[in-house]
């Protein structure tokens, strides 16, 4: 038969289209031409591909005028995922495997030029999107992809590390051998270990930003952490992933998924809560995602665990104000002339910077140098709006000598996180999500703010002159402060202390 169909699948965002890769050969001047809006990865598949069945003992057909197209012809196709199909089709089309039994089959996998499969990007997010579609088939693919796809529950997928591997399975029954070497079938790798994360007991002192840490870490909130050089904000940041409950498997295989569509994908790091942390020289595009075809940013690799952004102020403005939407929707929509994307971003974001460009304003150690002027454009450096969605500013004061070094070691993240979760689970309990997560007339019912706690909590917007916005995510930090204290309703006490932790930034004054 001189047509062949082969299944495989396109990657845009976190969605796999089906791919038809379909193969002519016919008689005229020998050619092979690759058609369907393939990008040049696609393209030099061709010579992948040519030598592949040659280094691999089978022919390629030399004498024929060669047709490839990539169905459908306006879907965007890139990297090199589709040099298995195209060689499966070649060698159907020719006669060399049965093609009628390539149907109950999808492949993807880039070629070598001695025929060996190398791993391809976005295995186990194509994986997950068969399995969100409820779609039956078997999946093959290179051995390191399949051990990454084979972890969603329910897939069939097949793992072979030689073209001749994924051939021997498909020659026709006269021909086929009476025990061929069977490929793979992968099973989901069973992780048995805990994650580890960095102990917060390793931070002396700062009582109050641990305080402020667990109230993050029990109602999903975000923090903004100030002060001097050296005082601990970036300690305390990086052991903040350790105050999160585990992971839940669609959690672990959503995060999952998206380090794949990157190669940042590892088992050993399965279930393990992410933390990115990206230097302040970081453009909008690498914090949020862009490009053709469109990428996830830091904000989407963080997805169900922290971002932490060190020396906030020093990013650029319009990478900052990019975030604004993420932090309210928890996704990021990339849009492009020809198509779009849309990646997950439900991230806790963690900031830190200095009060002033030296960084010792209100510093007990050492005096500031920084003028007034100086000082202000440092912190306007940060827009309202963006602070205003930020529920938590703490101070982190500097330790004196003496108490750093006598100081007995802090309480442990697993105590903390005992706390943290039995918080998150009152919420869960009573309104089905976390306290960030309430809007509109869910925080109204859910704040339960007594008589005393809501006009304490006029007064103080009154006085403090806050937004909207400011005042309902200062009722969601009581809320979570009160379900820490086990309190059936959000009191004084608890709003007072929310308060807080929505101050001014000048340190100083």
């Amino acid at each position: 038969m001189s047509l062949s169909l082969v299944q495989s699948r396109a990657l845009l965002g976190l969605q796999a289209s089906a791919v038809t890769v379909e193969v002519h050969l016919a008689n005229g001047l020998p050619s092979f031409t690759l058609v369907g809006l393939a990008d040049v990865e696609v393209k030099e598949a061709r010579e992948r591909v040519r030598s592949a069945i040659q280094n691999s003992g089978l022919e390629f057909p030399h004498n024929k005028r060669i047709t490839v197209n990539l169905a459908p012809a306006d879907l965007p196709k890139d990297s090199g995922r589709f040099d298995l199909p195209i060689a499966l089709g070649i060698l159907a089309a020719s006669g060399q495997i049965d093609g009628a039994r390539l149907s109950d089959h999808e492949f993807a996998g880039e070629l070598s030029l001695s025929g060996e499969l190398r791993p391809v990007r976005g295995a186990l997010a194509m994986s997950l999107a068969l399995h969100a579609e409820q779609v039956l088939t078997n999946l093959v693919l290179p051995l390191a992809s399949a051990r990454e796809a084979a972890l969603v529950p329910g897939a069939q997928v097949y793992a072979a590390q030689h073209l001749l591997d994924v051939v021997r399975q498909f020659l026709p029954r006269t021909d086929a051998q009476d025990s061929p070497e069977p490929w793979t079938q992968v099973t989901p790798a069973m992780v048995g270990t805990a994650p580890v994360y960095a102990d917060l007991a390793d931070v002396k002192g700062q009582a109050g930003p641990k305080r402020a840490l667990e109230i993050a870490a029990a109602g999903g909130h975000s923090i903004l952490l100030m002060g001097p050089p050296g005082s601990g904000k970036s300690m305390l940041a990086q052991r903040f992933a350790g105050l999160l409950p585990p992971m839940s498997v669609e959690e672990a295989l959503e995060s999952a998924a998206v380090a794949s569509l990157v190669g940042r994908f590892s088992l050993e790091h399965w279930a393990t809560r992410p933390t990115g942390s990206p230097h302040h020289s970081a453009s909008a595009v690498a914090l949020v995602g862009g490009g053709s075809p469109p990428r996830p940013g830091e904000i989407s690799l963080a997805h169900n665990g922290v971002l932490f952004l060190d020396e906030l102020p020093e990013f650029p403005r319009a990478a900052l104000e990019a975030l604004r939407e993420p932090l309210e929707s928890g996704c990021i929509t990339i849009s492009r002339a020809a198509r779009r994307a849309e990646f997950p971003a439900r991230f806790q974001l963690i900031a830190a910077m200095n009060p002033c460009p030296c960084g010792y304003l209100g510093s007990r150690l050492r005096s500031c140098h920084c003028t007034p002027d100086q000082v202000s454009r440092y912190q306007a450096k940060l827009s309202g709006p963006l602070l205003d969605r930020i529920d938590l500013h703490v101070e982190v004061g500097a330790l004196p000598p003496e108490e750093l070094l006598q100081a007995p070691p802090g309480e442990s993240t697993a105590s903390i996180r005992a706390r943290c979760a039995a918080a998150r689970q009152c919420a869960l309990q009573r309104q089905g999500k976390s306290n960030h997560a309430l809007q509109g007339r869910e925080l109204d019912q859910h704040a339960a703010l007594d008589a005393a706690a809501v006009k304490f909590l006029n007064v103080a917007a009154a006085r403090l002159g806050w937004s909207a916005r400011g005042i309902h995510r200062t009722m969601k930090v009581a809320r979570t402060i009160a379900d820490l204290a086990l309190a059936h309703s959000t009191q004084v006490a608890h709003v007072a202390e929310a308060v807080q932790y929505r101050r001014a930034l000048h340190l100083g004054t």
